[in-house]
């Protein structure tokens, strides 16, 4: 890497590199969670459905002091915090599930393009790579804006693309860079693996 192509992408100590894909990993972990939530929280529901009722248990009149294994099984933590969170039920539970793939969809594919737009996977943007991914996204390329600004300009494109679900804003851009040679490597691969997990 050439000294100038070093100060293009860590102008000021600015890696924007690092610095975006930070930021799209921290709201792709939100996302993960608020997916696992729903999915959990779906599976139980599906489950209450499945369950045909129990029989009356039969107790003697007398307190016996010990909780009824319906009630026992039904008062975990799974049951509170799901029926807390979806008290429209199972069609509460439906939306909140298609809401939060979405999400971390959108998350995990626009890591995938900044990772694509690191073609030569050395976790650094050069001039020419930070340059292709800002046109790839319609974003101002000019060098005379500075990283500082590059930075802001793609970690904002993400949150409004994030909060939109602009898949198809997104897939446009990764066509953008493919149609200038960008793949997807086998580096690309295994770190967005990790970030997944």
């Amino acid at each position: 890497m050439t000294p100038s192509t070093l100060a293009a992408t860590r102008l000021n100590g600015v890696d924007v590199f690092a610095q975006l894909t930070q930021h799209i990993k921290r709201q792709a972990d939100t996302d993960k969670e608020a997916f696992a939530v729903a999915s959990q929280c779906m599976t139980w529901f599906y489950n209450q459905q499945r369950r045909k009722p129990a029989p009356p248990a039969v107790q003697n009149i007398a307190w016996n002091g010990r909780v009824p294994r319906a009630v026992a099984e039904s008062s975990g933590d799974d049951a509170d915090e799901c029926r807390t969170k979806y008290p429209g039920g199972i069609d509460a539970v439906r939306a909140d599930f298609q809401r939060t793939q979405a999400f971390l969809s959108l998350s995990l594919t626009f890591y995938e393009f900044a990772l694509v737009g690191d073609g030569d996977d050395n976790s650094l943007y050069s001039a020419r790579e930070l340059h292709d991914i800002l046109v790839a996204l319609n974003l101002a390329a000019e060098p005379s804006l500075g990283t500082d600004a590059h930075l802001r300009s793609l970690t904002s494109q993400f949150d409004s693309l994030h909060e939109t679900r602009g898949m198809e804003a997104l897939m446009t851009g990764m066509g953008k860079l493919y149609d200038q040679g960008y793949r997807v490597t086998t580096a690309d691969k295994a770190h967005l693996n990790r970030v997944m997990e």
